[in-house]
């Protein structure tokens, strides 16, 4: 069955139809060409005439002479739309005519980087000369390492291993850093919140090491769309950047629709499950024969609905499954596998965690399922866009979950539609990160009495001489300990601590890691752990050697965690008072306590029971914000009413933040107290869920009014009674009336609001 008739078979399904609520149909867009760039080989021009492609797309034109002429380039266009080539072409055209040039390629993932390697060979191959191009990462063997750091025109890698293999042994890698011309940074917009912080003093190390071998290289970014591609790469590169955002590449005409579940319970709020949702109109996709990708939130939710996905289709005996799963913690030969085969068409189905929403090459999808709103506008278009390539049609669906957020957006489609997607923030001077890349740059280079790097680094520099970090003679700073400071400074986070998940079956091996983070409540003793389909049972956590004891079990439920939080504030850096409220932003200390875990039914989704978990409190410092309510935001509230409201305005705001922070929801977290021994007063608390902070809590200070207009909208707009988990939560969680209590602090809070004043500044 053609896609378009499988799409209008569920358009008109009665069991379906009314909960598709908006659709929005793109039509097909030609191709927009430029001439060829004056500086680009003439062999490469024909190399590419070769392959099919007969001139360049606007976008690649104007990136490709940019750079070649010296600036600094961030290429915004949609998936697919050739932005290989904005690199490539400068690249390649350098190194034919000079071949002492070098250039480095970041990607964010080994899978990613592999798979760009593999189109970067086909177009040498075609070119037929002699440009070396070679992978650096942790699977490169020792003797190949050593013929990449003399010869290699183009190494590709990713942050973490530049941040730990090169860097450090810049010595080693003389050729590259004295003839760096380039350095290509792709998927820019994954480097927000701590990996972009992370990334950003990387960088702040390459260029100091390049200064020091006499180069200077041209960066070139590519990213999807976000609200501040140039601004977010100028903070990462520490360099004024061109912006190219004129899309020339064609595109299929698409169909993207937004599905909310059917209430089931119209007292309680709730909806059907979207893994079941997700799970039907997939299957009718692949049944009607569209090669459909499904993207789940996380890696536990891809397991499940992996399993219903298979459970739905009747496979003949010895038949091999056409539908898998692809997340981290698969083995990287199973993930290449996987990739092959959605490739040559052998795998009809794919579900996946974001980990697929980046460039990697999959072929030409029909149809994408997205399972919830993935967090940000820029992931939900990724996502979208991993289905039809140039001249084909796509399908594309959101199945909204019962959270807030997704709730939001199925009730307001015109936000997904026209609203601009979210600005990817960074901080490089988060005190931790920033001290801990310091310590790396010190251990590459003697840093100068004079030499900046980042807002902090004079004090820092003294702080780490008097902890006999550092020693100073004259007016330079050594590195003075024996330890390699890179191993110990984990990109991904802010923390660098991980549990290994060792399976103590027949022949005990290691099968995957969480972070320290995630561990009490992923692998705490008795939790049930997925992995590639199958069910392990915790039976150990050894939280001093960061091991978790694992044993393969075939039972018919899976574990959820709960965590109680206390947060004190340390310091106030600005506030203000609007109305009936006041509110900060600053510095706050949270402690987390892992308490009890529920064990969920498979499919019923019913709580079959529950245990205590036994861990030591774990302690983090980062930032946050804070609404204080006066009294006469809350006169009439009083006992449950003023809890339930509290904690519905909490939920509320933590729930709409990620609309206009680009971040996970995850990366937001949430506390309210009624009085607050800091306040003195009911106050709701949001604070970055990453130690230091990355700058979350003072852009919500300064959104204040847009945030709470967005959450009274949210709540008034639920059909619900008294709180569900698509509004407030649910009104049973907390007793009382939660939904209507928030909603009339929320009321309070908008109508008496003045106009914000500046906010005021206070002295740490």
């Amino acid at each position: 069955m053609a896609l378009a008739q499988t799409v209008a078979a569920l358009r008109a399904d009665p069991a379906h139809a009314a909960s598709f609520v908006a659709w929005r149909h793109f039509a097909a867009r030609a191709a927009t060409f430029a001439a060829d760039p004056d500086r680009i080989d003439p062999r490469l021009l024909e190399a590419l005439h070769c392959r099919g492609i007969a001139a360049l797309y606007s976008h690649q034109a104007e990136a490709a002479s940019a750079a070649i002429q010296g600036e600094n380039v961030v290429v915004v266009t949609p998936t697919a739309s050739g932005k290989t080539l904005c690199y490539n072409l400068p690249v390649l055209s350098t190194v034919l005519r000079d071949p002492a040039a070098r250039a480095l390629y970041l990607f964010p993932t080994k899978a990613l980087a592999q798979d760009q390697l593999a189109e970067l060979h086909d177009l040498i191959t075609t070119l037929g000369d002699d440009v070396k191009t070679y992978t650096y990462d942790g699977d490169t063997p020792g003797e190949e390492r050593r013929r990449i750091r003399s010869a290699g025109h183009i190494v590709v890698t990713n942050p973490d291993m530049l941040h730990t293999g090169i860097l450090p042994h810049h010595t080693r890698w003389v050729k590259l850093f004295e003839n760096l011309r380039y350095v290509v940074i792709d998927e820019l917009h994954n480097y927000r919140g701590v990996f972009g912080s992370h990334l950003a003093n990387v960088l702040r190390r390459l260029r100091r090491i390049c200064r020091f071998y006499g180069s200077d290289p041209v960066f070139i970014c590519c990213s999807a769309t976000i609200a501040n591609p140039a601004e977010l790469a100028e903070r990462l590169i520490a360099a004024p950047v061109r912006l190219v955002n004129r899309n020339g590449a064609p595109s299929g005409d698409k169909t993207i629709a937004i599905y909310n579940p059917p209430v089931v319970n119209r007292e309680l709020g709730i909806r059907r499950s979207s893994l079941f949702s997700a799970r039907d109109l997939a299957s009718a996709l692949i049944g009607g024969g569209a090669q459909t990708i499904v993207f789940a939130p996380t890696r536990m939710l891809v397991e499940l609905l992996l399993t219903y996905l298979r459970g739905s289709r009747r496979l003949p005996p010895g038949a091999t499954d056409r539908i898998q799963g692809y997340r981290s913690g698969y083995l990287p030969l199973e993930r290449r596998a996987i990739e092959r085969g959605l490739r040559d068409g052998a795998v009809r189905g794919v579900v996946a965690t974001s980990a697929l929403e980046l460039g990697i090459d999959i072929g030409g999808m029909e149809a994408a399922v997205l399972t919830g709103y993935p967090g940000t506008l820029a992931s939900t278009w990724q996502q979208f866009g991993r289905a039809g390539r140039r001249e084909t049609s796509a399908f594309a669906v959101l199945v909204a979950s019962s959270s807030p957020l997704s709730q939001y957006v199925a009730s307001h489609p015109e936000f997904l539609f026209e609203q601009s997607p979210e600005a990817g923030l960074i901080n490089p001077d988060n005190l931790i990160i920033l001290a801990a890349h310091l310590k790396c740059a010190a251990f590459e280079l003697p840093f100068e009495q004079a030499e900046k790097f980042g807002a902090f680094s004079a004090e820092l520099l003294d702080l780490l001489c008097d902890e006999q970090v550092l020693h100073r003679s004259g007016d330079k700073y050594y590195w003075m300990r024996e330890s390699f400071p890179a191993q110990e400074v984990s990109l991904r986070s802010a923390a660098i601590d991980n549990i290994v998940i060792i399976d103590q079956g027949l022949g005990a091996h290691l099968i995957g890691e969480v972070d320290r983070a995630s561990a009490p409540v992923l692998v705490h003793e008795e939790a049930i752990y997925l992995h590639g389909g199958e069910q392990y049972q915790v039976e150990r956590l050894d939280w001093d050697e960061k091991k978790a004891y694992v044993r393969k079990v075939d039972v018919d439920y899976y574990t959820d965690a709960e965590m109680a939080v206390e947060l004190k504030v340390i310091d106030t850096l600005a506030d203000r008072k609007a109305g009936i409220s006041y509110s900060a932003h600053g510095e706050v200390s949270v402690s987390f306590l892992a308490t009890i875990f529920k064990k969920i039914k498979l499919h019923t989704h019913e709580n079959v029971g529950w245990g205590k978990i036994f861990l030591p409190q774990d302690d983090m410092h980062t930032s946050g914000y804070w609404l204080a309510l006066e009294s006469p935001a809350w006169d009439g509230l009083a006992g449950d009413s003023m809890q339930a409201g509290l904690w519905g305005l909490g939920n509320l705001l933590r729930a709409v933040a990620p609309l206009y922070l680009m971040c996970d929801p995850r990366d937001v977290h949430v506390t309210t107290q009624v009085r607050s021994p800091f306040t003195q007063a009911p106050t709701v608390f949001l604070y970055d869920a990453v130690p230091g902070g990355v700058g979350f809590a003072e852009r919500l200070f300064e959104i204040e009014s847009t945030l709470l207009t967005a959450a009274h909208d949210r709540a008034r707009s639920c059909p619900c009674s008294a709180g569900c988990p698509s509004c407030v939560g649910p009104g049973e969680a907390v007793g009382g009336n939660p939904k209507a209590s928030a909603l009339m602090l929320l009321g309070r809070l908008i109508e008496t609001a003045s106009p914000v004043p500046p906010a005021t500044a206070r002295a740490s």
